[in-house]
Parts: structure tokens; sequence; C-alpha cells
């Protein structure tokens, strides 16, 4: 009997321990990813580099963002983002957005930058971890050629239907002055818009203005008239993200290439010292 009972205590300690290892997993291999998931909660530099990509959020918007003829996405922010990526050892990947819904996209974890010539707004800033200011910009209006000489003050403007990208600090300047406005998903859809016939002006980046309005370019019957804000862009990731110190020591250790690249896309003279 004493037997019996032995061989059935030695034969409980066995499932016992079988059942605990089984409820338990590997100590070792859950401590490891109970360590590499709070490395990543609590860093983005972690996460992104843990994940092997940066996922960049772009829209259309030459000299910016915007794709050559194979459909690579070029442009100053997108050749900045690519040398980034390098930087941290990891593959970029570009994800065309609609502009508002970026602070979504960006806390759902389906990109994990918006780099597009984003005006640095106080809502900007207060929805994102954000990048030191590095290019001027201004919210400037662009009307037919034909009539441009006809509006000089924002009052002459007043009786024009605008076309502005949704989410935008175009949109956010044709609020300050009262003007009438339908919302599009692009800014670059804004010239569209009045080229068609369906809006009379469009409120869009001075640098976008620069690359796409006027002789020379895609809209050679457009012109840039009033100039409405003077901003800053910046880079915007998650709250709290340490990847935006982290672009801050990279646009200051890049300065050469910085320029190199501004110089390429026309947007020089924009730069900040």
């Amino acid at each position: 009997m004493k037997k019996l009972t032995a061989v059935l205590l030695a034969l409980l300690m066995v499932l016992g321990c079988f059942l605990l290892t089984a409820c338990t997993g590997d100590p070792q291999k859950t401590n490891e990813t109970g360590a590499k998931n709070t490395e990543e909660a609590d860093s983005d530099l972690a996460y992104v580099q843990n994940k092997g990509k940066l996922v960049v959020a772009v829209t259309d918007f030459e000299p910016m963002d915007y794709q050559d003829d194979d459909g690579n996405w070029i442009g100053f922010d997108a050749d900045l983002a690519k040398a980034f990526a390098k930087s941290l050892g990891v593959e970029v990947e570009f994800v065309e957005i609609d502009w508002d819904n970026k602070v979504f996209e960006l806390e759902a974890k389906t990109i994990d930058v918006v780099w597009n010539g984003m005006t640095l707004t106080d809502d900007v800033k207060a929805a994102m971890e954000t990048s030191n200011p590095y290019i001027n910009n201004a919210q400037i209006i662009i009307v037919p050629k034909e009539k441009a000489n006809l509006y000089k003050t924002v009052d002459d403007f007043k009786a024009l239907q605008f076309a502005v990208e949704n989410g935008s600090a175009g949109r956010d300047a044709a609020e300050a002055n009262g003007f009438h406005y339908t919302e599009v998903q692009y800014q670059s859809d804004t010239l569209l818009e009045i080229s068609a016939g369906t809006s009379d002006a469009a409120i869009i980046d001075s640098l976008m203005a620069g690359a796409m309005v006027g002789e020379g370019t895609g809209y050679p019957n457009l012109a840039a008239t009033l100039k409405l804000t003077t901003e800053e862009y910046g880079v915007g990731f998650r709250k709290g993200s340490d990847l935006a110190a982290k672009l801050n020591e990279f646009f200051a250790a890049n300065q050469t290439l910085i320029r190199e690249l501004a110089e390429t896309y026309g947007v020089q003279e924009a730069l900040i010292d």
C-alpha cells in the first residue's frame, strides 16, 4: 500500500509540473518577450527598430512628397525620410493618407510618422510629438491667371468659392478669413477644382504653389496672389514618442544633406537656419 501511494504521489508531482509549465510557458522565454514588449511600449524608437520599418504618411505634395514616373515617392521630405530611416537601420514605407485622419492613423499605429510639409499649428502640437521646425511656409491664395489682378485684399476674395484640403492649414486660413469653401481630399486636388471651374480659388502652401503654379509648371494658367499666413513645417510622431528627439539629432548632424536636398527640390530659400 505504501509503495502504491508513493507511485501515485510521484505521478501527481509529474502531472503538476506539466500543467504548471503548460500554463506559464518557458520562464526564460516569457521574460524575454515581456522585456521586449515593455521596451516597445516605452520607446517608439525600439518599436520601429524591432519591426524593421518606418511607415511614413504622405500626400501628393510637390516638392515635398510626390511620385516619379515609376511610382516611387520622391521629394524633399521623402528623401529626408529615407535618409532618417537608414540612420535608424530600418526600411522605409510610404503610405498616402487622408490628411484629416493623420492623428487617428498615428494612434492606431498604421503609420509611424507624418512627414509631408505639415504646418506646426497649435492643434498639431497638442496632438502629436513634433520635431523642431525645419522649413518656412505660408498659406497663399491661387486664382486663374487672367483674374489675378482683380484681387488685392482679403475683402476682395469674400465672394469667391474656395477649395481647400480637409484638415489642413489652408482650411484653417479660410475659416479665419470668413471665406466660403469646399473641402477636398488632397491639397493638389484644389488646383484641379479651379481648372475644372468648380471652385473660384484655392488656398495652398506657398511651397506647393512655387512648384505647381505658373509658367513652366503643370498649371501655367493659375497664379499665386495674396499671402494669408506665415508658418513653419515640422514632422509629427505619436504623442510622447522618442523618435521626435531622434529626428532633431538627425537634423543637427545632417545639415549638408539637408541643404543639398533643398537645392535639388528648389526649397533652399525656405530653410530654417
